[in-house]
């Protein structure tokens, strides 16, 4: 490992980033480092502005990868090597806000029940009855369970944050017929080494699933939690505890599925249908 490697993942940690993104802003240095074939600490000014140039004309990267390599770069050069440099905060590329993917209960419920391997639909199920994200099952132990209070301990979610997220009475008794059979140690869902279940074990299952279900969506695992949103919103629970259970830092973000709820649509078509009625 460099010193320019280890300054950064040490300023990073003193931070206190996640693993996940100290890898994503390592590797978006790497590959620039990577273009130039030089250490990025001998890089001027101008090759970033290259850089950033080559990203979005010839390589048509899309402002999600952009912003991704922007905030690694940013990071190394403005906080590890303390250059404040003005290209830095030229780079804005634009953001697009796009509509998630929604399941109906019907097509959760297919999806679910095709999942072949026990242990993965257990989880998958998981993720949507309360609502998870990936890493946050994954990494799920035995005594995140609390049967008594019928809740989920979420540790160290995203920002690292803890909360409480509700656990239905289904999915309690699915389980413990789960823990029965698979008997898991420490880890709810192990992987093959004992460790945490990998995320994309889950991901190959669900996209299994996905493709001989005959839903013609995009979903991802990731539609799972969005589902499970959408359908306490229309089920008539508040926002603002839709967007605790979620982790959200803000109500903008969880107000997003209030555009693609039934019931949000169920009422427009009636005041449209209301508009276009003869008196």
């Amino acid at each position: 490992m460099t010193e320019l490697r280890r300054r950064m993942i040490e300023d990073m940690k003193l931070r206190g980033f996640s693993e996940k993104t100290r890898e994503s802003y390592l590797a978006a240095v790497r590959q620039l480092a990577k273009q130039y074939m030089r250490s990025p600490d001998l890089l001027s000014e101008e090759d970033l502005r290259a850089f950033f140039l080559h990203l979005v004309q010839e390589r048509k990267a899309s402002p999600s990868t952009v912003r991704q390599y922007l905030c690694g770069i940013k990071f190394f050069y403005e906080r590890t090597l303390g250059r404040d440099w003005p290209t830095l905060s030229l780079v804005r590329p634009a953001k697009r806000r796009t509509l998630p993917a929604i399941l109906s209960r019907e097509e959760v419920r297919g999806l679910l029940d095709r999942v072949r391997t026990y242990k993965h639909r257990v989880a998958l199920t998981l993720i949507y009855s309360c609502g998870l994200r990936l890493l946050e099952a994954t990494h799920l132990l035995l005594t995140d369970v609390d049967s008594q209070r019928m809740q989920l301990w979420i540790r160290n979610g995203k920002g690292g944050k803890d909360r409480y997220v509700p656990l239905g009475l289904t999915m309690l008794q699915e389980l413990r017929l789960y823990a029965r059979e698979a008997k898991p140690r420490t880890h709810l869902f192990p992987g093959k080494s004992g460790g945490a279940l990998h995320e994309t074990a889950l991901q190959r299952a669900f996209k299994d699933a996905l493709r001989t279900s005959g839903i013609d969506k995009p979903a991802s695992v990731r539609t799972l939690r969005h589902s499970y949103a959408t359908h306490l919103l229309e089920a008539g629970v508040d926002l603002r505890v839709i967007q605790t259970i979620l982790g959200h830092r803000s109500p903008n973000t969880t107000a997003i599925y209030t555009h693609v709820t039934q019931r949000c649509m169920s009422s427009v078509h009636s005041a449209v249908e209301q508009l276009s009625a003869r008196p």
